[in-house]
């Protein structure tokens, strides 16, 4: 037997058996979770072997927990721009679409290229590496939904398998970061797939707690924070901290837009693209010569505490120079994402709002504590999306059961808030700015590849719109066609009659038969959509219209009936995969 069918033949029985059993689908998903494990520990190891190289950091210490850094140190960030440019130079990064887990899951039925995978991870960790105030949880859940999309579609998954396995490598890559388990099973539902679905249980489940597991036998330790929390005994207390929740969601979504106007300020800049990078890592040192707790992801700086004991006035330009530094970082080329820099941020404003509370009142109305875990949570909620998952991660890493209380109301309010206001999460705001319409994981991709071009019925019969209505009677007698498509003497399109209209009584028999055309200007293109196409049969209130090229030429017809059926096909298809019917 052939090599080939050797490999072939086993490959199809695998594929066969996951397609038919769950069981074995669960299994599919351990040796994801367990490479996304992995994979997590290897980036955050070479990220932190690099800011040791670079920042001549003691062993064992963090480089947001440093006290100081001299200018020599700080010189690592503009040369880390420069690396970063030479690097994405060498991968051609400027000609790759990245697809990350959100967009890959809405967009393309959960497939993933691993080339451009390999460049997004490689540019968050040089960022990250060379201290740019960015995280490393998007290269983390890059490589594990990558590993997922490879894997579900060599064995030629179902789309709705695929997209479950891809929010499982990345939700797993984010519980072995973390060592939160059901943290990384809400991210998994709530951002990369975007709905709870039952059939992705414990697939998702799975994964979580084998990437945890794979990640702690390398050494990775849990994430864990310790905290003094109270339980708040009474009722005014969880609404204070709703408002906190509101609070955060507006800060959020300042912090999202100010990374955009940065962005496209610098790309306004009379520079080349290769020198942004270089020039965001000089503007990032004096920030970090006064506060090195700004640089890299911000762990080591979370865990000091830097609040406790601190004037408010002081909490403040912490917050201010980190947010300025996360930033000045992504709104200049660096590679990475706000998902740390938020839990960080949000601590800071849950110690700035239980002060300020104290100052108001003049006794202590919250516990900073509280205040602090319950802005970390609704902070990254405004920004991360989530609330579920932000939620579970405040309640692995404090073992506070009594808090989660008022941890999700504050992350529902803030949730709720950023989505009715700005319906972005900073993902999905991205991806906004590069002319994408999606604004969570939901499936769409189907709609995109449902074209007109696949609908139509190809038209052969196209009349010259000059005939007489006579000679149109003599050729299209009634019951023969019930529309006819018009062309001019250039053949371009020039409307649709319908036939028993050419018949009615009072119409001139030698007046032309363009006179009766309709929908002369109303017309489709191949590559719309399904969703555009129903848009311009409801602005036409035609029942038929006619596909033309980029040239105006008669290509096919569409009717709305045919296209209202087929979306409402796919719609309940969609639905079905989303309710988990295998």
């Amino acid at each position: 037997m052939p090599l080939r069918s050797r490999l072939i033949l086993p490959l199809a029985r695998l594929r066969r058996g996951i397609r038919a059993s769950e069981f074995a689908l669960i299994a599919l998903a351990v040796v994801i979770g367990a490479s996304a494990g992995l994979g997590t520990v290897i980036l955050g190891a070479l990220a932190r072997t690099l800011q040791h190289w670079m920042f001549a950091l003691p062993t064992g210490q963090r480089l947001s927990a440093t006290d100081s850094l001299s200018w020599a140190q700080l010189a690592m960030l503009p040369v880390g721009g420069a690396v970063l440019s030479i690097f994405s130079w060498g991968v051609r990064s400027k000609r790759r679409r990245m697809v990350d887990a959100v967009e890959a899951n809405a967009l393309h039925g959960g497939r993933m290229a691993v080339p451009d995978s390999l460049v997004v991870a490689g540019q968050t960790v040089i960022s990250n590496g060379f201290g740019a105030s960015v995280g490393l949880e998007a290269a983390y859940a890059q490589i594990g939904s990558v590993v997922a999309s490879v894997a579900g579609a060599a064995l030629q998954l179902r789309r709705s398998d695929l997209r479950n396995l891809v929010g499982a490598g990345a939700g797993a890559s984010i519980a072995a970061a973390f060592g939160a388990p059901l943290a990384g099973a809400f991210y998994a539902f709530e951002i990369v797939i975007g709905a709870y679905t039952p059939s992705a249980i414990a697939p998702i489940a799975a994964a979580a707690i084998s990437a945890v597991f794979v990640s702690q036998l390398f050494g990775a330790q849990p994430y864990v924070i310790d905290t003094v929390a109270l339980f708040p005994s009474e009722s005014h207390h969880y609404l204070l901290f709703a408002g906190l929740g509101g609070l955060c969601a507006i800060l959020g979504i300042g912090l999202m837009r100010l990374v955009a106007i940065v962005e496209q300020g610098s790309r306004t800049m009379p520079l080349p693209d290769s020198m942004r990078p270089i020039l965001g890592g000089a503007l990032l040192m004096p920030i970090a010569f006064w506060s090195p707790q700004v640089l890299s992801s911000g762990h080591g700086a979370l865990h000091m505490d830097i609040a406790v004991g601190a004037s408010l006035g002081f909490v403040a330009l912490v917050f201010l120079a980190k947010a300025s530094a996360s930033v000045v970082s992504l709104g200049f080329g660096f590679r990475g994402g706000l998902f740390f820099a938020s839990l960080f941020l949000g601590t800071l404003i849950g110690h700035l709002f239980a002060g300020v509370l104290a100052l108001i009142a003049g006794y202590q109305v919250v516990e900073p504590h509280d205040a602090a875990m319950v802005g970390m949570a609704a902070l990254a909620v405004a920004v991360v999306g989530g609330p579920m998952t932000m939620a579970m991660l405040v309640l692995e890493a404090t073992q506070d059961f009594a808090l989660t209380g008022a941890v999700l109301a504050a992350a529902l309010v803030s949730s709720t808030i950023v989505r009715e206001t700005f319906g972005y999460s900073f993902s999905t705001w991205r991806l906004h700015l590069r002319g994408e319409t999606i604004k969570s994981a939901r499936d769409i991709g189907w709609i995109r590849a449902l074209t007109v071009g696949k609908m139509m019925r190809r038209e052969t019969r196209a009349t010259d719109c000059e005939i007489s209505i006579r000679e149109f009677r003599q050729r299209f007698p009634l019951g023969s066609a019930s529309r006819v498509v018009l062309i001019n003497a250039t053949q371009h399109y020039a409307g649709i009659v319908q036939t028993p209209v050419a018949y009615a009584d009072g119409l001139d028999p030698d007046a032309g038969v363009g006179t009766i055309a309709i929908n002369a200007e109303a017309a489709l293109s191949v590559d719309m959509d399904i969703v555009t196409v129903m848009k311009r049969f409801d602005a036409s209130g035609a029942d038929e219209l006619a596909v033309l090229d980029s040239d105006r030429h008669v290509v096919g017809i569409l009717s709305e009936s045919y296209v209202r059926r087929r979306y409402a096909e796919e719609l309940e298809k969609a639905q079905n995969d989303l309710f988990g019917e295998r």
